[in-house]
């Protein structure tokens, strides 16, 4: 059966198939783009909204809806609203070609902005620009991949790091832990093997403060430390991203 006649036909435009194989056979749906991943994400609930036609397809480009028989014989039930929840939950999303390519640049790029984020060039402290990582990456023929760009972020750092071509390292976070004097040398002896740098001490309200940097995979050690030893202490992140500011002439 074809819905594509002279007297009717759907035209689907900018259509994005979701396609399962089940029973021999080849069962598609024909879905606006993005709205697949809302819905297996919970983020969309109405189905209108995702689908262009609900209809179950052999074949969307054709046009050729799937008979009650099949999806009988292959899902165990002829309601197609619960045969394409169904394969909506299990099917492969096509994407085409460019649009691969195009979702493989963008990560790349977003990866990389994480990358320029979250470093800087060790021997200098300065931020490192996203054309200089994304040059790295290039050089290092990194190929994205499915993970999250967070988790291939810490991949690339740890990859520049071996190759060593970009001076690379995390930008350290800085702190500043807020508690009373008496506790002060106390908890600074406690803290100094976690810290990098104490760049600041001083008096808050009475209280003594300390402005220091510290690696990022440090923090929760670092706040055990404070919660634990330090009563009425406060630990307040200033910087995410420690860099060392140009200088201008």
């Amino acid at each position: 059966m074809s819905i594509f006649t002279p007297t009717n036909q759907i035209r689907l435009t900018n259509v994005a198939v979701v396609r399962l194989k089940r029973g021999g056979k080849r069962f598609e749906l024909a879905c606006y783009p993005n709205k697949v991943a809302s819905w297996r994400e919970h983020i969309e609930k109405d189905l209108d909204e995702v689908l262009q036609v609900a209809r179950v397809f052999n074949n969307v480009s054709k046009g050729v809806v799937a008979k009650k028989a099949d999806l009988s014989k292959c899902f165990g039930t002829e309601d197609e609203n619960e045969v394409i929840r169904m394969i909506l939950e299990k099917g492969d999303l096509q994407v085409s070609s460019k649009e691969r390519q195009q979702k493989k640049e963008e990560m790349f790029k977003d990866i990389a902005t994480i990358v320029a984020d979250k470093c800087v060039n060790p021997e200098t402290g300065r931020a490192l620009t996203l054309a200089m990582v994304e040059r790295a990456m290039h050089e290092i023929h990194y190929s994205v991949s499915a993970k999250a760009a967070k988790k291939q972020a810490l991949d690339v750092i740890r990859l520049l790091q071996e190759d060593g071509s970009l001076p690379i390292s995390r930008a350290h976070m800085r702190l500043q832990i807020t508690l009373l004097k008496r506790q002060a040398e106390y908890v600074k002896e406690l803290l100094e093997p976690l810290l990098e740098k104490i760049e600041e001490e001083g008096e808050k309200d009475g209280n003594a403060t300390i402005v220091c940097l510290i690696d990022p995979g440090r923090y929760r050690e670092v706040e055990e430390v404070i919660n634990k030893e330090a009563k009425k202490a406060t630990l307040e992140v200033l910087d995410l991203a420690a860099v060392q500011e140009e200088t201008v002439v």
